[in-house]
């Protein structure tokens, strides 16, 4: 993929969302109709259903528009995602949103003129943003967002270059899929078991492969994420860290420890400090018992997160 994209191309968009339990059914639904009603019209929507025949039929039965396939590949998020690349039109874009996550009316029209303002820019996310079940968990750290799937501080906080794209909230030039392959299986979440890390590894294949291709973030171009309850505990926050050392520890044997652990190493040495100062002083300067709690997690995390990483 030597030769950047042209331009001149028409930025029309196929989105893709897949989902696998019947559990998110009321979600999945606010997550098409958010797609149906953008202000920029998209081409196709893709759903793929994971390996669960009733949900597939359940969808076609609802949404007779929507292109709704079967998983053609190894069971997981990976695979789907495939499936679904494989699938799509010719539109230049694709688009992944999650299926319990919604995108606000402008999403499309915003990463679609990102994308198109240079050629080198291979796709574009935005910000992920919780929705929580019940009230926002005090003791949990913005440090660790990425827990529920959410974008955690220490992200820009103006439109930027990054490493990689988060898949609740990323628009990709179809030509990336073309040229370096698609997600790799093996790598991301399969069922409920929290792995992650798929768009990280494909990110950072196509920077490899591409001379001073570019991935942008733009903290305006919003997605609300639900967070479930069974996601605010400290016994998901724990399998989460853990399963994410492990990921990460994947993809730097595939990639590189440069590559694989560059932003990590930013975070962990400059934001996650920060944070545990600020929730030290938050308890003792503002009477905040939470601060203690937020401080002691993004330690507990810290810790868990590299026990995974040497475990892998």
């Amino acid at each position: 993929m030597n030769t950047p994209v042209a331009n001149s191309i028409p930025l029309d968009a196929t989105v893709i969302i897949c989902a696998y339990t019947d559990e998110r059914w009321s979600q999945l639904v606010d997550a098409i109709e958010a797609v149906q009603a953008q202000s920029q019209p998209v081409r196709q929507i893709v759903v793929v259903i994971d390996h669960n025949p009733a949900l597939l039929a359940r969808v076609k039965e609802r949404f007779p528009s929507v292109l709704a396939i079967e998983n053609a590949e190894e069971k997981g998020l990976s695979g789907a995602r495939n499936s679904g690349i494989t699938a799509a039109s010719s539109a230049t874009l694709i688009g992944f949103v999650d299926d319990d996550a919604v995108i606000e009316v402008d999403w499309l029209k915003n990463l679609s003129q990102i994308i198109a303002h240079d050629p080198l820019i291979m796709g574009a996310g935005g910000r992920i943003i919780p929705k929580w079940e019940t009230d926002r968990p005090m003791w949990m750290p913005e440090e660790f967002y990425w827990v529920v799937g959410c974008t955690h501080k220490g992200v820009p906080e103006q439109t930027a270059d990054v490493r990689n794209l988060v898949g609740a909230n990323m628009l990709i030039r179809r030509e990336v899929f073309d040229k370096v392959g698609g997600f790799r299986v093996g790598i991301g979440r399969v069922d409920a078991v929290p792995l992650g890390c798929e768009e990280t590894e494909l990110c950072i294949r196509v920077r490899q492969a591409v001379p001073n291709a570019r991935f942008v973030y733009d903290p305006n171009t919003v997605v609300h994420h639900s967070v479930p309850l069974k996601r605010t505990g400290w016994s998901y926050y724990r399998s989460r860290c853990y399963a994410e050392g492990l990921s990460k520890a994947l993809i730097s044997k595939i990639v590189g420890q440069k590559d694989g652990l560059a932003s990590e190493r930013t975070h962990a040495l400059i934001t996650l400090p920060k944070g545990v100062i600020k929730g030290i002083s938050d308890a003792v300067l503002r009477g905040d018992r939470d601060g203690l709690k937020r401080a002691g997690a993004i330690v507990a995390g810290l810790m868990i997160t590299t026990a995974g990483y040497i475990r892998g």
